[in-house]
């Protein structure tokens, strides 16, 4: 039996606020346990939250990002549920009526099509603390109680993991480009939850769907989704689909590559959702609005302005606008006066080639403008591209500028005439044979004569001026 599969992605995004969303607690990540805590962190009686007004202006950011109604007027539930880090028993979200929705987000395949995924909201919360295990024994930190998330739900409109994959890696870099969230996925600050079902090709029912929690990394996002496709998929061929797919919570194991049952998943009714007493409807104002609906240049944008304004291709645009670093550097490189199209070469292939060991474009020891100084150094002649890939090796081990790691190398290309044109009568001289077959009509031979050159040159001659003197002393 064919199958289609139903995706709907619920991202949580930690909004880079220096305060948590309902008290001046810091927001650090990485500090010592429990110390970025209060009586509001900790639900403490008679504590009373205050909404940061910051949270506010960086959701709405988001909405204008992704062409979504923003509510003016929305409200703050309380979620009720008991778990070791969440201190008060509930968690302050939105339900009734969040901030944003009726958004989307376009994704770009490698072919050039391109597919809408519509995201149905996108509400305020706060997050809750973590809890830390030891073998029997678990601990719980509550400095990440209380920092401030979006969390970010999407239509089940993608059919495949690598559509989802797509979609996460657009939201990413909208949320980046908008500057709301770092997105540290390593640090937990981008974290997805996958809602897989499938169904069969031609059905439109929506069928029984698990929720594969807390995924923190684009390679094991869609590893556990395609694991569960294939789980849901075995299950409806052998017969047992009703009794082994339930609606559920499970956990995807990295190193066993399989999803496992965690706990049954909740429907709303089960967490009591009511209006917080504590808090007022969020009533934002039209002059507030007017101003946080002014935002940069989202990666589509300005992937459309590459194209046009630097004549690149359209697929390399979309590489480099893929992370806001990237877009950054490369842009920064042809203000420095680099060509824009060898600016994509060295940028997108030869320094991310050498990006390993845990090195990223921000920590890169070779910055916009060197690497800008060494592609001119290829556009003007002093060396070859070839040469520039041993001085770019030279720079990531060393901090020299281009022209002394050039200097040190002794890779700058001989341009001068006199000197070319003399090694170039010395082979003619030596090949008078072969000067004889070329003139008779073998063209071929003509590579030969460029091959000799540059060995005798040891790779010093510049190949244009090789070429062009070549012909004057040739074809006569």
């Amino acid at each position: 039996m064919q199958f289609e599969v139903v995706i709907g992605l619920e991202v949580h995004a930690q909004l880079n606020t220096k305060t948590k969303i309902f008290c001046s607690c810091p927001t650090s990540f990485g500090d010592e346990p429990n110390t970025n805590v209060c009586e509001v962190c900790l639900g403490l009686p008679g504590a009373l939250p205050v909404l940061n007004k910051e949270v506010v202006k960086k959701a709405i950011a988001l909405g204008t990002a992704i062409n979504a109604t923003i509510n003016q007027k929305s409200i703050f539930n309380r979620k009720n549920y008991f778990y070791p880090d969440l201190p008060k028993g509930y968690q302050i979200s939105q339900f009734e009526i969040p901030i944003v929705e009726n958004g989307e987000i376009v994704i770009d395949f490698e072919d050039g099509s391109k597919k809408r995924i519509g995201v149905t909201r996108a509400h305020l919360e706060e997050d809750a603390g973590k809890n830390i295990h030891h073998g029997s024994v678990s601990h719980v930190d509550l400095n990440r109680a209380g920092t401030p998330l979006l969390e970010i739900v999407s239509e089940p409109d993608m059919r495949s993991a690598e559509e989802a994959v797509l979609y996460l890696k657009k939201l990413h870099a909208i949320l980046r480009y908008l500057d709301i969230s770092d997105a540290n996925m390593q640090e937990g600050s981008f974290r997805c939850d996958a809602n897989v079902s499938i169904r069969p090709k031609g059905d439109t029912k929506l069928y029984t769907r698990a929720e594969i929690k807390n995924l923190n990394s684009f390679k094991f996002i869609q590893k556990a989704i395609e694991y569960e496709v294939a789980r849901q998929s075995e299950a409806w061929e052998d017969g047992v689909y009703e009794r082994e797919v339930v609606q559920e919570t499970r956990l995807y194991d990295t190193e066993k590559n399989e999803t496992r049952s965690m706990r049954g998943k909740e429907d709303s009714a089960e967490y009591r959702y009511f209006p917080d007493p504590d808090l007022l409807p969020v009533l934002i104002p039209d002059a507030m609005l007017a101003e946080c609906i002014q935002i940069p240049e989202l990666p589509d944008q300005k992937r459309d302005r590459l194209v046009c304004e630097y004549g690149i291709k359209e697929y390399d645009a979309n590489v480099i606008t893929s992370s806001v670093e990237m877009a950054h550097f490369y842009e920064t490189m042809i203000r420095e006066g680099a060509g824009a199209k060898n600016s994509v070469t060295w940028l997108t292939v030869e320094l991310l080639a050498r990006l390993n060991h845990g090195l990223t474009l921000s920590t890169s020891p070779i910055d916009a403008v060197k690497l800008a100084q060494l592609v001119k150094r290829i556009e003007d002649g002093t060396i070859s591209g070839k040469a520039a890939k041993e001085v770019l090796d030279y720079l990531m081990e060393h901090e020299i500028s281009v022209d002394e790691a050039i200097e040190t190398l002794g890779l700058k290309q001989v341009s001068d005439d006199g000197a070319i044109l003399a090694i170039i009568d010395a082979i003619i001289s030596s090949n008078a044979d072969k000067v004889t077959e070329y003139r008779s009509g073998k063209d071929k031979l003509f590579g030969f004569f460029v091959g000799q050159t540059m060995k005798e040159s040891k790779g010093a001659a510049n190949p244009t001026k090789v070429n062009e003197l070549l012909k004057s002393r040739l074809d006569v």
